[in-house]
């Protein structure tokens, strides 16, 4: 079985949901995954095995299980808990579609992820699973494990080496490193990211 990490970058709407006692939270719907497309990995997932992740998320939500997801993709099936940003919520097929909800929740990284929606950051989505990869790249016997947001890649390796390595002992680096890998991305995102920059220099005083 080979690890299969997927990235989707279609427009996800930002939307507001509140639960039976009135509490809101912030939601991000759209296509999640996507059958019978070769993807930029050159990989292809038929319909039916689609069919049956949606399937099993559906059977493990049903069940009373939280499925978690990280703010960016680790090359690991493992859920690190201090990355959680988000959960799914809820998956179903239109047509060739998971269309499915992600509810950021409140943790470190999903105030990270909720600012740099706010700010404008185009965010996508990256499943985690395993899989045969057969010939032409075609996909089968698929386990889904777990979706992840992610910062659309428009420009990667473009912020600079130094100051990516000048950061990484700040003490809180893991906030700081992930705003700087979406500020290479998208540009709204600096507005936020000069605010944790300015934390990091503070603390340093």
């Amino acid at each position: 079985m080979d690890f299969l990490n997927e990235s989707l970058f279609n427009e996800l709407e930002l939307i507001i949901e509140a639960d039976k006692k009135g509490k809101k939270s912030l939601v991000l719907s759209g296509v999640l995954m996507q059958a019978d497309v070769k993807n930029r990995n050159n990989r292809i997932y038929p319909k039916i095995e689609i069919e049956k992740a949606v399937q099993t998320i559906n059977e493990r939500l049903q069940a009373g299980e939280s499925i978690l997801g990280e703010l960016d993709h680790p090359q690991s099936l493992t859920i690190n808990l201090d990355r959680v940003s988000h959960m799914l919520t809820e998956v179903k097929m239109v047509e060739n579609d998971a269309i499915g909800k992600l509810k950021l929740v409140d943790t470190p990284m999903g105030q990270i992820a909720t600012e740099l929606i706010q700010s404008g950051v185009k965010l996508g989505v990256s499943s985690r699973g395993t899989g045969r990869v057969g010939e032409g790249g075609k996909v089968s016997d698929y386990h889904f494990a777990t979706m992840d947001i992610v910062a659309q890649p428009s420009a990667p390796g473009a912020f600079p080496n130094s100051v990516m390595e000048s950061l990484e002992f700040a003490t809180n680096r893991k906030q700081i490193g992930t705003l700087s890998e979406a500020l290479i991305h998208d540009p709204a995102a600096q507005k936020y990211f000069a605010i944790e920059i300015k934390k990091f220099i503070d603390s340093l005083k």
